[in-house]
């Protein structure tokens, strides 16, 4: 059991209520903020040292909170421990005045709202964790680096690079992303790669010039059924084509076309050969050309011993506190994926249980709020090296 009170769920969930309550599209960097300054404010109140990164290219600040370091029997700071990292994004995929045809609500077991299973639960459960062990001063075995980040809904590209810095430093990394079903954490996640895929083609009359065009759409028709034939969901390779775009008029053959490529691998080499397979792509049209940019955004996050080990550590603690811990590898890319690629054990999926991530029926189980929050607090205080 954590050293600190967490709280009961009844409480907890009162403060989350206010965090949905304030909308946060990624694509609002103003937005965002009001709720990154909640979270400062509580933080340094409770003796937190507070880094605020400036957000860039239309995107929020990152937060930075760190405990002070653990001291050793003779009263010195331990200055050579290596912190443990947990990292969470404050940022949705829900557009301003979602709130209006999607209200915050409980219903039984249930609580409704934009952003709260993915993933305003979970980021509110390790600040509050973080907060507890500062109130009530308890002494961890390692310093604690709580980050919280704008832009993890875009594939986190002004804050990656803060990621991965600190991450390089710790001695383990917790992902407050949502638990999956039975309150499963995640050990593994695919590698995630995205593309734009623009044609470019001939404009003509359809129907007195037909064979003067070059037609981009039927081309991109060529090209999607390429990439259709690339997908081996037995080895965990699959390719998405959306959203798809092309043409002006059904009396013009179109002159341009397009689409964007998602792709998802369990390996690094298989995301080596797939990105070469797809940015080596042909025209098979004549007089039509086909441009591929893109790469891969997310590297495989593949488990390891050490995250098995650190699984086993978080297993062992959700039974003290009632909760069955089973684990999965989930096909979705997080921040995790970024810390695990560095070698670094990671644990994810730590957030509350519930449905709907990114749909109208979003919701956690918020009975589960307060243990979920005991778990984060204890891995907190008692890991040490993995």
């Amino acid at each position: 059991m954590p050293s600190a009170d967490v709280g009961s769920s009844d409480d907890l969930l009162a403060e989350l209520a206010s965090w949905v309550r304030l909308e946060t599209p990624t694509t609002d960097a103003a937005a965002v903020n009001r709720l990154m300054d909640v979270a400062a404010r509580e933080l340094a109140e409770a003796g937190a040292e507070l880094t605020r990164v400036p957000g860039r290219d239309g995107y929020g600040d990152s937060l930075i909170a760190r405990t002070p370091a653990p001291r050793t029997s003779g009263h010195r700071p331990r200055n050579t421990a290596r912190p443990i990292l947990v990292a969470g994004h404050l940022d949705t995929v829900w557009s301003h005045g979602t709130l209006a045809t999607m209200p915050y609500h409980v219903n039984g077991e249930k609580a409704h709202g934009p952003g709260i299973y993915d993933m305003k639960a979970g980021s509110f459960l390790a600040f509050h964790a973080v907060r507890a062990i500062l109130r009530h001063r308890i002494a961890t075995r390692h310093p604690i680096t709580l980050l919280l980040t704008p832009d993890e809904e875009v594939g986190s590209p002004t804050s990656r690079a803060l990621i991965e810095r600190e991450a390089a430093n710790a001695a383990a990394v917790l992902i407050p992303e949502p638990a999956g079903k039975g309150g499963a954490c995640v050990t593994s996640r695919k590698g995630v790669g995205r593309f734009t895929l623009r044609v470019e083609g001939k404009a003509s009359h359809a129907g007195t010039g037909f064979l003067d065009g070059a037609s981009a759409t039927v081309e991109l028709a060529h090209q999607i059924l390429a990439l259709h034939k690339m997908v081996e969901p037995d080895d965990g390779i699959t390719i998405n084509t959306a959203p798809v775009w092309g043409g002006t008029r059904p009396k013009v053959v179109a002159a341009e076309a397009g689409c964007e490529i998602d792709l998802r691998v369990n390996s690094q080499r298989d995301g080596e050969l797939m990105t070469a397979r797809i940015l080596g792509l042909e025209s098979r049209v004549a007089g039509c050309s086909v441009i591929v940019e893109g790469g891969m955004n997310r590297p495989p996050y593949v488990e390891s011993r050490a995250i098995v080990a650190l699984y086993e550590k978080a297993r062992a603690l959700a039974g003290q506190v009632g909760l069955p811990l089973p684990r999965q590898h989930r096909g979705g890319g997080s921040d995790g994926n970024f810390t695990a690629a560095l070698g670094i054990p990671t644990l994810d999926g730590l957030g509350c249980p519930g449905a709907g991530a990114h749909a109208v029926h979003e919701h956690i189980l918020w009975r589960q709020l307060a243990p979920r929050a005991a778990l984060i607090s204890g891995l907190l205080e008692t890991l040490d090296e993995v």
